[in-house]
């Protein structure tokens, strides 16, 4: 009775696998693959040509006369604590090490730690406004001239 069953299952399967209809497929010639490869790389280069033209924007030239931006409160927190931190380990140069440790120690302050900072912070911004107010009145009477004397680069000719 096992041979019978085992006959039929074979039955069953060769009777179904010729109602399937095989499908050959080509292979890819030589010549399609090296196409394809083309198609790609000049995809490739295409996106390429893109990136540096997204870089190759062009910028204004920046007024010498006009203010600029005050740091953060974590800058002015990195100035007091890279001095100690220096003083406290001398053997250690690397900016790297020192950002890290300036890092963690900035995570970890409570708000009431950095209120002294957000205070300086604060204040140099209001300054900031107030003296980008008077710059964007100047510009606009036309008092401020941006001029090529005034460029930083002139003097290295």
């Amino acid at each position: 009775m096992a041979k019978k069953a085992a006959n039929e299952s074979k039955e069953s399967q060769s009777s179904s696998a010729s109602n399937l209809k095989m499908v050959l497929r080509k292979r890819p010639t030589r010549q399609s693959v090296v196409a394809a490869v083309g198609i790609e790389k000049e995809r490739k280069s295409i996106s390429a040509k893109r990136v540096t033209t997204k870089l190759k924007k062009k910028h204004e030239k920046l007024d010498s006369k006009m203010p600029k931006k005050p740091p953060t409160a974590f800058f002015y927190f990195l100035e007091d604590f890279r001095k100690g931190f220096q003083e406290q380990n001398p053997d250690i140069k690397s900016m790297r090490a020192i950002g890290k440790a300036c890092g963690e120690k900035w995570k970890t302050m409570t708000y009431e730690e950095k209120v002294k900072y957000y205070d300086i912070a604060t204040e140099k911004r209001a300054e900031f406004d107030r003296a980008m107010a008077d710059y964007i009145k100047r510009k606009e009477n036309g008092k401020v001239e941006n001029s090529e004397e005034d460029s930083e680069f002139d003097g290295y000719e």
